[in-house]
């Protein structure tokens, strides 16, 4: 089946724009905060480390907000409270709170954080229809990485973190202002079922994308460090890492709706752990470049794999709740993966992290195997479930 995404529509490119829009002020941001901390406001590197993570902690907890607020209230109305949060969050450290402004803008950030991508993903599902799923996030995908790719370089070129956090606001409200002129069709359930806080066939799903993403703090951490004494590579690696991640997500992004996601999924698990094994040996430039590439484009298939097998088997009026659980997921294992990571570099080195990212790998294929298992039963509430054959 071939999917053109001129068939998609303005309400769903709408929607891509003003995600691209909402990453593209937190990108612009997130380079200046550890100076920020550490320079303007006299903090301890503890405290930049602090404020850095709560972040993520704050984005784990709201996944479990974020994804009932879009299937009770609406996918439209979970993005427009994530992109005001993050609006907020940069007029907040416009004022002179000190350290108390920066890790409230954090906190802001994280939850509004949480709340644009779970709207916006169970959004751009329903625009798109189940049977694209896996091509309409990797459109939102591109959204993101193209915002947080393109920030940093507004940042440097705003020249100052006060102007980062005045781009924040502003680009938060013109996205929101955007999207208060889209319509949405969505219709939640009169009588929402109850939930469970953890669904137990969630819980594979997501620990295969928790093991899957353990590579990200690992790269976007060590890959620069790492292959400094071996050309210098690093700047260049890290680019074609993001670089492959953004373009295969676009133009790619729909095969696991085309071809079945067990084997894109794995395709795509293969291709990371040539990449990192590659990486982990220290090559020359020339091959370290192709290490990261292949390890971004391996990348873009595992999550849109499983998602692609997971909403297809969950009723629409819980693709929201589903998105924000497999997202927690990611949230835990990034955090998690980010102190082990840099336990093992201290300890070990720099190679032995990309072998345990490399390792880690090999735990979410065996845990995929029960993902794409014949017949996977799904169930987010306490409606009857019922059995559905793998696509």
């Amino acid at each position: 089946m071939s999917f053109s995404a001129h068939e998609l529509g303005g309400r769903f490119w709408a929607l891509i724009g003003a995600t691209f829009l909402g990453f593209l002020g937190i990108g612009t941001v997130l380079p200046g905060i550890a100076p920020h901390v550490r320079h303007d406001l006299g903090g301890t590197d503890q405290t930049v480390g602090f404020v850095i993570g709560i972040f993520s902690f704050v984005a784990l907890l709201s996944r479990f907000f974020s994804g009932p607020l879009a299937d009770r209230r609406g996918r439209k109305i979970a993005v427009l409270t994530g992109l005001a949060s993050c609006a907020v969050a940069g007029g907040v450290y416009l004022l002179p709170l000190g350290i108390t402004g920066a890790y409230l803008g954090r906190t802001l950030q994280g939850f509004g954080e949480a709340c644009l991508y779970t709207g916006a993903a169970a959004w751009a599902i329903e625009l798109a229809g189940v049977n694209r799923s896996a091509q309409a996030l990797g459109y939102v995908s591109t959204g993101i990485w193209g915002g947080i790719a393109a920030g940093p370089a507004v940042g440097h070129w705003l020249g100052s973190f006060e102007g980062a956090a005045a781009l924040q606001v502003v680009s938060a409200l013109l996205s929101f202002l955007m999207l208060t002129r889209v319509p949405e069709t969505y219709t939640p359930h009169p009588h929402p079922p109850a939930r469970r806080w953890l669904p137990t066939s969630l819980i594979l799903p997501g620990l295969a994308i928790g093991f899957v993403n353990v590579q990200y703090p690992v790269v976007a951490g060590f890959l620069i460090l790492h292959l400094q004494s071996h050309g210098n590579s690093g700047p260049m690696a890290f680019s074609a890492y993001a670089g492959m991640v953004l373009l295969s997500r676009f133009f790619l992004g729909g095969l696991p709706d085309r071809l079945q996601p067990g084997v894109t999924f794995y395709i795509g698990l293969a291709c990371m752990a040539i990449g990192l094994l590659i990486i982990a040996s220290g090559p020359p430039p020339v091959l370290a470049v192709f290490g990261a590439g292949l390890l971004g484009l391996g990348f873009s298939f595992p999550w849109s794999s499983i998602a692609a097998k997971v909403l297809k088997t969950t009723p629409a009026q819980q693709h929201g709740s589903a998105v924000g659980i497999m997202s927690a997921f990611y949230d835990l294992f990034v955090g998690i993966s980010s102190f082990t990571a840099g336990f093992v570099a201290k300890n070990y080195g720099y190679p032995p992290t990309f072998l345990m990212a490399a390792g880690s790998i090999v735990i979410g294929a065996v845990v995929g195997r029960f993902v794409f298992a014949e017949r996977l039963r799904i169930r987010v509430s306490d409606e009857p479930v019922r059995l559905v054959d793998a696509a």
